[in-house]
């Protein structure tokens, strides 16, 4: 009976360990099945915008449609986890240029560079870039102050995002850059090395701003430089 009992027990530990081997690699499965969807979704919604189909990231991430909505139950979920992740990137981005160059334009410049370099500002929240003229009489905190242009040529403010799309946590993330942005830009203008009329919005706008896709990875990053560049000259304050 003990030996019947030992060979029962030995089988039940064997079952244990063989369940156990099946099931670690089906996490690190699922745990690089999530990186390759999520590398997918960057890829895809910086190329063609978060208007994108679901499939066509599937596609890229060489996985089933089904398993990127097992773990993203709605495309508006998925767009909200990049657009976090990207603004949070962008946030980090600008802080460590403050932090790290003295000099306001070269601040400004760097964290462009770096933002551009990272694909990062095509990703940006569609409430980030979703900027209008303040109506007459709208309440002073609907504004960004870091958005103000020349007088007389109206006050940009932030439109809300579409709730079904955006949380308040996206807001707060969205706010937390305008204002880390906003202080690169203030330093800029004030050093006189800024145009007067450039404003955060205008900031972001070219770091969203993408050249055209070369099938040649050198030519599609000088391609990129070369554009920087001419949009950085034309942010940059020149003496009368």
């Amino acid at each position: 009976m003990g030996g019947a009992l030992g060979s029962t027990m030995s089988a039940a530990v064997g079952s244990g360990r063989a369940d156990s081997a099946r099931t670690t690699p089906l996490r690190v499965d699922a745990q690089r099945n999530l990186e390759h969807v999520l590398r997918a979704a960057r890829e895809v919604f910086g190329e063609l915008g978060y208007g994108a189909p679901m499939e066509d990231v599937a596609r890229r991430a060489r996985v089933g449609v089904g398993t990127v909505y097992r773990r993203f139950p709605s495309k508006d979920v998925l767009v909200r986890r990049i657009a976090e992740e990207e603004t949070s990137r962008l946030t980090d981005q600008a802080r460590t240029a403050l932090g790290q160059e003295d000099e306001p334009w070269s601040a400004l410049s760097r964290f462009l560079r770096t933002s551009v370099a990272s694909g990062a500002g095509r990703l940006l929240p569609p409430q980030v870039l979703r900027v209008g003229v303040a109506d007459e009489g709208a309440p002073d905190e609907a504004r960004v102050p870091q958005q103000r242009t020349q007088s007389g040529a109206g006050e940009l403010r932030l439109v809300p995002g579409d709730s079904s799309v955006l949380s308040g946590d996206d807001d707060a993330g969205a706010a937390q850059l305008l204002e880390v942005v906003g202080r690169l830009v203030d330093r800029a203008r004030a050093a006189g090395e800024l145009r007067a009329d450039v404003s955060v919005s205008d900031v972001l706008l070219v770091i969203a701003t993408a050249a055209p896709s070369l099938p040649d990875p050198a030519q599609q990053a000088a391609a990129s430089a070369r554009l920087l560049d001419i949009l950085l000259e034309g942010l940059r304050s020149r003496p009368v």
